[in-house]
């Protein structure tokens, strides 16, 4: 792979982290597990077939030393990771039953220790400016590992590890504040629990919620935790409790919550969990996001940092194609290319705007700057601002709406109607009925 020559001041360096060995961690007893080796193969392949890859500086995968592991997992979780591998494979069956959606095999040790210590690499390298941004190839994904726990797909908590090694292994590099944005469609269960009285880590996730049913389910992504102690405030939730939500959900989310909070707690870095199961077509998802989307938050989230100090990790993802294709999207934005498509987007849900309604009101004791009243032409007009901004060859863009979304979306409506969102009333966390427990507007 070439490496990147620096021949334009105006060229993003864009660092990209790939290696095979983290495709030896696979289920041994099923083949078509979603969570898979051909997930990190499809974005690789995807980006050496536009040539992006070409223009990136690539790294070498590092693993993980223990006691960079140490500074979220205690020594009895990462010894259990770390020689797992090495037992027969009826006791990896048998430890792996007693988790939450874990798998092991021969090769389990070595992936999720690249994968932890890539999601460093690629952070470390950045907070010394070599790299404007970079993103880490990586799997196993991390952001359900709990401090003691492998669970969800992950092992060890990739994006937690990277976040606290900057913050108390490499002060010198200047991060004292790092802001985690979590844009999978699961909650980011393991690390908001590490960070949850952390006030130099503001962790963001917007995630299905389901009233709880939705995994990694209970009530721990709900829009009312929001970090105890120092950290009170700085753990934000942004809960869908319906499917369907798509571009223009996700962008009203980014201006009214997200980036008006963010430009207040002005990271010295950015690191950006990146799920791409929101896609359109993922089996687990249930949302409909476009790479177009993708692309746009990305780059929201640089104009915060100016172009730098900004790090993916990717998590969760489980349609090789909107995998791939919403991966691609994101190394464009990083390389400082505008979007080449766009997708039509529609007005935001009337859940969506309850949601961000009760999520600004229950936080603005924290963040003054979400403490005014919004109508519903303010965050519809998300979509008209989103829709036009960062667009460059509007020739490439598609000029159809895509079917499939249309479809979703107009059957979505109609499941408003029925759970009467669009009146006063949300879905309460704590039962699955329609009701005004929570906060009425």
């Amino acid at each position: 792979m070439a490496i990147m020559e620096e021949d334009s001041p105006k060229r993003r360096r864009v660092g990209l982290i790939y290696d095979d060995r983290m495709c030896k961690h696979a289920d041994p007893d099923d083949d078509d597990h979603v969570e898979n080796p051909n997930r990190i193969r499809a974005i690789w392949d995807k980006l050496n077939a536009s040539a992006l890859a070409q223009r990136c500086i690539v790294l070498k995968a590092k693993e993980a030393k223990d006691n960079h592991l140490s500074l979220v997992h205690p020594a009895k979780h990462i010894q259990l990771i770390k020689n797992i591998s090495s037992r027969k494979n009826s006791t990896m069956k048998r430890t792996a039953e007693k988790l939450d959606s874990i798998y092991f095999n021969e090769g389990s040790s070595e992936a999720s220790s690249l994968a932890a210590g890539s999601v460093i690499q690629a952070a470390e390298t950045v907070a010394k400016g070599e790299l404007d941004s970079a993103f880490a190839i990586v799997r196993p994904p991390g952001h359900h590992a709990e401090e003691t726990e492998p669970m969800g797909f992950c092992l060890y908590n990739n994006i937690a590890v990277a976040a606290s090694f900057l913050l108390n292994r490499r002060p010198k590099l200047g991060v004292g504040k790092i802001l985690i944005v979590d844009w999978d469609v699961h909650h980011g269960n393991g690390t908001q629990k590490m960070f949850y009285e952390d006030p130099r880590v503001l962790t963001f996730s917007v995630h299905r919620h389901d009233s709880g049913e939705f995994y990694p389910y209970g009530n721990d992504g709900a829009y009312n935790m929001i970090g105890e102690g120092l950290g009170a405030g700085y753990n934000i939730n942004v809960p869908w409790e319906n499917d369907s939500c798509g571009d223009a959900d996700y962008f009203a989310v980014w201006d009214h919550i997200l980036i008006p909070v963010a430009k207040k707690f002005d990271p010295d870095m950015i690191m950006v969990a990146a799920g791409f199961d929101a896609a359109l077509g993922d089996p687990f998802g249930g949302c409909c996001l476009s790479p177009y989307a993708y692309s746009v938050m990305l780059r929201k989230l640089m104009d915060i940092s100016r172009g730098k100090n900004i790090v993916l990790a990717l998590e969760g993802g489980y349609n090789l194609v909107s995998l791939a294709n919403s991966a691609e999207a994101c190394v464009e934005v990083l390389l400082q290319d505008k979007p080449l498509t766009r997708s039509p987007v529609d007005l935001p849900l009337k859940s969506t705007a309850l949601v961000i309604r009760t999520v600004r009101q229950v936080l603005s004791k924290y963040w003054p700057v979400l403490a005014s009243d919004l109508t519903d032409q303010v965050i519809n007009s998300s979509r008209r601002h989103s829709q036009t901004e960062y667009v460059a060859d509007t020739s490439t863009a598609s000029a159809k709406s895509n079917p499939k979304v249309e479809q979703v979306r107009s059957a979505e409506r109609k499941n408003d109607q029925k759970r009467n969102v669009a009146g006063n009333s949300f879905r309460c966390i704590t039962c699955s009925s329609i009701c005004d427990k929570t906060i009425s507007f």
